[in-house]
């Protein structure tokens, strides 16, 4: 999947001193994810139903 005209936001848990910041793109039905630090890496792609329920499960982590 090309990615490369994705606009990318921050998640709303990311800042700048924590090492563990992610982005999130929806892209034509799916929503792909990357690390923020690593922003040429590997990305994620996920329904948006899988991207629901990864969300509801880092809740409370």
């Amino acid at each position: 999947m090309d990615l490369s005209n994705a606009t990318w936001r921050k998640a709303s848990r990311s800042t700048a001193e924590n090492d563990n910041c992610v982005e999130v793109a929806g892209v034509a039905g799916v929503v792909a994810v990357r690390d923020s630090q690593d922003p040429d890496g590997p990305k994620v792609v996920l329904s948006r139903g899988e991207f629901r329920t990864l969300a509801e499960a880092l809740k409370d982590v």
